[in-house]
Order: C-alpha cells, then sequence, then structure tokens
C-alpha cells in the first residue's frame, strides 16, 4: 500500500525500477534510494482517505534511550572541520554531512509502517508526507518531508530546494542565505540538463516557511521539459537532490562517500507518487523519513536521518546543532508510548 495527499492506493500490481514506467499508465508509488536503487510500484486501486487517528499500542515504537547514531557529536564536527578543508583547497562548495540514527525495534512482527505514519501525521504534519509499505520488496517508508524534490504537471516542473534550517527566523544567518542560493544554482544547472533552454526559472528565492519548532528557507526552480524528454531523464539529471548533495555534485558525493559512515538509503533520496494518467507526480526529497530495515545485522531496526548542509562559514558546533534540532522531534514521536490521538499537543 501507499499513502499521499489524502490517497490510499492498494491492489499491487507490478513492481519495477525501470523509471520509464512512470510515462506509461497508472498510480506509482516510488522510493529511490540515496545511493541509487529505485523502486516504482504500480496499484490497481486508488481512493480518498485520510490518514487514520493513532490508536493505542498500534504502534511499539523503540526506546527513547535506544537510538544510536552513525557518526558521534566528535566525527561529526571532525567531519565539518574536514569539508572545509577541502572548500579551501578549491575542491568543493558545499557539502551536506549526515548522520542515520538507528533503534532497535522491540516486537518488529507488529511493527508497521503505516501505524507509525498515523503518529506522524497527527505529532508532525508535513507538506509532502507520505508512505510506501512493500515487504515483499524491501521498502517500508513513512515520511513527514518539508521539502519538494520534483513536481510535474504535463511538461511543467518544479523543484523547492531548502537550505537553512533554524529554531525561528530570526535565528537565520547569513551563511544559510548565501547556501540557498548556492543550492538554486546547483538546481537550476541540474532542471536545465533536461529543461527546453531559457524556460528555467526561480518565482521564488530565499522564502521562510514555518514548521513544528523551526522554520526553513525556501526556493522554487522550474522549467519545461525539452522536447522528448520524460521521467528516465528527469531522473537522471536531477538525481540525487542537490539540496542533500553539495556543489559540484561529483565532487560532493566523492566527500560523502569518504566521510559518512552509514549508507543513506530512502533517506535523502526521494519518496512520492506519479499519476501517469494524468501526467502529474510529486516526489519528496528524503528528508524527516522513517525506514524499517529488516535486514539489519542485529536485527530489524528503525532508521532516521539527519544532516546539515556545510560552507567555508560552519561552525562544527552550531552544524551539529542543526541536526539535533532536525533529530529532536520525530524520534521521540516514534518513541512515546502512544495512548491514541489524544496524546498529541501540537504547538
Amino acid at each position: 500500500m501507499a499513502r499521499f495527499g489524502g490517497l490510499l492506493a492498494t491492489d499491487l500490481r507490478e513492481v519495477t525500477s525501470d523509471p520509464a514506467a512512470l510515462d506509461s499508465s497508472g498510480f506509482w508509488s516510488v522510493v529511490a534510494d540515496f545511493e541509487g536503487p529505485l523502486v516504482c510500484a504500480r496499484f490497481g486501486r486508488l481512493r480518498r482517505a485520510r490518514v487514520p487517528a493513532p490508536r493505542p499500542g498500534a504502534w511499539p515504537g523503540p526506546a527513547a534511550g535506544d537510538w544510536t547514531s552513525s557518526l558521534d557529536r566528535a566525527a561529526y564536527t571532525a567531519g565539518v572541520c574536514r569539508i572545509r578543508e577541502h572548500i579551501s583547497a578549491g575542491d568543493v562548495y558545499q557539502v551536506n554531512l549526515c548522520r542515520v540514527l538507528s533503534a532497535p525495534l522491540p516486537d518488529p512482527a507488529a511493527a508497521d509502517i503505516d501505524a507509525l505514519t498515523a503518529v506522524l501525521a497527527r505529532g508532525n504534519p508535513a507538506p509532502y508526507a507520505g508512505t510506501v509499505r512493500l515487504p515483499a520488496h524491501g521498502v517500508e517508508v513513512a515520511t513527514a518531508s518539508p521539502e519538494l524534490f520534483l513536481r510535474r504537471t504535463g511538461r511543467t516542473v518544479e523543484s523547492g530546494p531548502i537550505k537553512g534550517t533554524r529554531r525561528s527566523a530570526g535565528d537565520l544567518l547569513p551563511k544559510d542565505h548565501a547556501e540557498n542560493v548556492m543550492i538554486v544554482d546547483l538546481v537550476r544547472n541540474d532542471l536545465g540538463r533536461v529543461c527546453a533552454t531559457g524556460s528555467v526559472t526561480v518565482p521564488a528565492l530565499c522564502a521562510v516557511e514555518r514548521h513544528p519548532r523551526l522554520v526553513h528557507l525556501v526556493s522554487t526552480v522550474r522549467g519545461e521539459l525539452a522536447q522528448g524528454a520524460g521521467w528516465p531523464e528527469l531522473m537522471a539529471g536531477t538525481f540525487p537532490p542537490g539540496s542533500v548533495t553539495g556543489a559540484p555534485t561529483s565532487s560532493a558525493l566523492r566527500i560523502i562517500d569518504a566521510l559518512e559512515t552509514a549508507p543513506r538509503g530512502p533517506y535523502c533520496g526521494a519518496v512520492g507518487r506519479v499519476d501517469a494518467d494524468r501526467g502529474t507526480g510529486e516526489l519528496a526529497v528524503g528528508i524527516r523519513t522513517f525506514w524499517i530495515d529488516r535486514a539489519a545485522p542485529a536485527g530489524p531496526a528503525l532508521r532516521f536521518g539527519a544532516g546539515a548542509g556545510i560552507t567555508w562559514g560552519s561552525d562544527p558546533e552550531r552544524e551539529w546543532d542543526e541536526t539535533e534540532l532536525k533529530a529532536s522531534r520525530l524520534p521521540a514521536l516514534a518513541s512515546m508510548p502512544h495512548r491514541g490521538a489524544e496524546a498529541f499537543r501540537l504547538p
């Protein structure tokens, strides 16, 4: 099954890794790992359905104290310093450094990612929330993403990169604005590879968006697909998302591979839906995203990622604090003893 935007998709018909299928027919869910693997699933039944309210005991989440991080504070801040050395040497301009949080599932057989979706929808509603549950294919993902990777309406495509995350608008720094502009240039170039010449524009630059307990700087980049380009070309030209890699992309990916100690999986990848019959689609950047890893060496685990964009102006401790901010609310929601819908008190 899959949930997106008030829609529930069931009756699985087909699963493929070929993005060309997204230009065929039917309703598809899409999950793309940051490292590249793509799972597209076509469903035969689609209906309107709200995410149900959390039910007492339905989500047997991990204990709050069981979360561990792939990079601890010392390793993360050392990574920031190393990235600044690369920037000083002219190797790169910006790199997104991430860590993966993991916690063992106390009752794996009862862990239903859709039950976690109910918790997230009530405790941390998000504009690009979604769920894909395909356990036979190794995909159990629930996202509360605030970030648009790609929206397609016919030949028009749009991206909404986020750079700059603080507790309030007053906390935003000049570094945040500079980083956003840098990534906007990268996304413009990426879309320019698959869009008609001269069609790529920036309708909004560094707009402040407010979310539970934090704010983001968000820009909008838009273009018109070139003749003959479809989902395969669009994914090839823009993936992985520029806001969670860095600039230039190739150099940033090499540094990420050297510094990060755990695969990101669907975190920083893409999660969303495509209606091939209508020629529409909406994929979120896979941030604020949980996934169940049932093949983990120590046993089934729940995973969640957090990261920050590193530039020359980055302070290592402040960047660590940014990852702490991003990781503070959602893992706590996934670990709290849920008594049902009445347990939530949103700010």
